[in-house]
């Protein structure tokens, strides 16, 4: 999938949290329609066949809960796509990446080769249609997630190239695959975010600590082998760190239009002063190929900047389709971030400073990102809204994906006359969402099964550090659930509203600026 990614660690976000963030786009000429849906342990399937690869695997027999943004129509598989599980734990699947024909030539990508005459079918790996679901349910922390999933690639193998987020209240961990069996991944730095176009991004790898200690690089066991016997390193210097971007990725012409314009927008606004942004003297240009893959923010980063970022179209650039800067050239030369083609945003916030019960928000968006808004859920429930899990391949109104999308196709054409309805929605809804959260943690706070951990003094740091079993443990309180799962409620209640009133703003809109209209006082 052609997506954009963002990940804060927890020392560069507003509140202490670790936040993952991706755009799920649909291929060009398609669009998805997205549930937002809860998988309970007795509904997650023991042996799995993948749809596209018609790879199979036993899966183990303890799965933990976790949400899940998949697919409405399953013709080509589930799509989980992004969810939280009972540990805490966070998972974004996946960032497509590139890749280069050296790599390819070295260890291809495994893929689906039907039967013919007498030869059986061979089964393909395992790709973005099943990474959620055959990881998710089986790991407590992200550094676990790392490991397993990088287990599956070596067992398996895949048929593409992918970027995959995992965090827990502690860290986060961003894994590339690399080529048909091999993979990296490196801990996001507290202090820092990143950003991932569709492009391998890990620019500085530690291959020592990766096939030793592993404090902040893994990896698969042979990589160091992989490399050497087939040239990959290109360091001119042996004193220069590895650099996975050189090696493994690509640096085409269709990455100056399509990726690297989309990391030099994200960096720009998240830091603006720290260096020239424009013009011939900019230190990095929109098809620079050196931007870096993770830097410290200029200030902490809050959840509407994630969304502003994932919804950009290059505001205030000679290259926003939507702008008067530039010409019609310059409008239309890169790929924006804020796509036609998007299915869905997930936002994965895990907060440190909230009871384990609580402390997991998936803050969900569908349809085009300029035009939709972003809102707040408690993953850790027994079910979600039917307003976001209901939706069908049937356009209606009545479900959150397909509302988003008619919206977004009547704005599109009008986005001057329209914009500042779109503006009020998403504040009206956006600050609707923060005060809800914050009434539920007021009411968690209340019970006297958690009341106890709230110390003023800790609220920087774990509120109530657990063990992964605990935490699981903890997360299943009933009454706990019954809060949160009324507070989705609620945010589905008044979102619905608020977007049948833009929805019917902008059709109004629209429907006077069509070309047949007639008045007698034309004459």
């Amino acid at each position: 999938m052609a997506c954009t990614t963002i990940l804060v660690g927890k020392d560069a976000s507003y509140d202490g949290s670790t936040i993952i963030a991706r755009n799920e786009d649909s291929s060009n000429g398609e669009f998805n329609p997205k549930r937002f849906i809860v998988v309970k342990p007795d509904e997650q399937p023991r042996h799995y066949r993948s749809v596209i690869s018609h790879v199979e695997l036993d899966l183990p027999d303890d799965p933990l809960q976790y949400t899940a943004v998949p697919n409405a129509d399953l013709k080509e598989g589930i799509w989980g796509e992004a969810g939280v599980n009972e540990a805490n734990v966070a998972m974004s699947a996946t960032e497509t990446l590139t890749t280069n024909e050296r790599v390819l030539g070295a260890d291809p990508f495994v893929e689906l080769v039907p039967a013919k005459g007498d030869q059986p079918e061979i089964p393909g790996g395992i790709g973005e249609e099943d990474f959620l679901t055959i990881v998710l349910p089986y790991v407590k922390t992200a550094r676990e997630g790392v490991a397993r999933l990088g287990a599956l690639l070596e067992e398996h193998g895949t048929y593409e190239m992918n970027g995959v987020a995992f965090s827990d209240s502690e860290e986060i961990w961003w894994l590339e695959t690399v080529g048909g069996h091999h993979w990296i991944a490196k801990r996001v730095p507290d202090e820092a975010y990143v950003t991932m176009p569709n492009q391998l991004g890990i620019d500085e790898f530690d291959l020592e600590d990766a096939l030793g200690d592993q404090e902040e690089h893994m990896c698969s066991a042979d990589l160091a082998e992989f490399i050497e016997a087939n040239h990959l390193d290109l360091a001119v210097e042996s004193t220069t760190p590895f650099n996975p971007r050189d090696a493994f990725g690509s640096h085409s012409d269709s990455d100056h239009v399509y990726n690297t314009p989309r990391a030099w927008v994200m960096q720009r606004f998240l830091n603006p002063y720290d260096e020239v942004w424009d013009g011939p003297d900019a230190d990095h240009k929109p098809m620079s190929d050196d931007i870096p893959w993770a830097r410290q923010p200029e200030r902490k980063i809050t959840i509407e900047d994630i969304k502003y970022v994932l919804s950009s179209h290059y505001q205030g650039t000679p290259y926003d389709p939507y702008g008067q800067l530039g010409d019609e050239c310059t409008r239309h030369m890169f790929r924006p971030i804020g796509i036609n083609r998007q299915s869905q945003l997930a936002v994965m916030q895990i907060r440190p400073y909230r009871p384990q019960a609580s402390r997991a928000i998936q803050w969900m968006a569908y349809g085009s990102n300029p035009f939709n808004t972003l809102v707040p859920f408690f993953p850790n429930v027994d079910g979600t809204p039917k307003y976001l899990e209901d939706t069908t391949t049937r356009v209606t109104t009545e479900n959150f994906y397909w509302a988003n999308r008619v919206i977004a196709a009547l704005c599109d054409g009008a986005f001057r006359s329209t914009s500042n309805a779109v503006e009020r929605y998403q504040e009206k809804t956006g600050a609707m969402g923060h005060r809800l959260v914050a009434a539920t943690d007021e009411q968690v706070a209340r019970l006297d099964a958690v009341d106890a951990e709230f110390e003023a003094d800790n609220a920087d740091g774990d509120v109530e550090p657990m063990e992964p079993d605990e935490i699981v443990a903890a997360t299943r309180n009933p009454e706990v659930r019954g809060i949160l799962a009324a507070a989705n409620q609620t945010m589905a209640d008044q979102l619905k509203e608020e977007t049948d009133k833009l929805l019917d703003s902008v059709l109004y809109t629209r429907s006077m600026e069509m070309r047949n209209g007639f008045h007698m006082s034309d004459f």
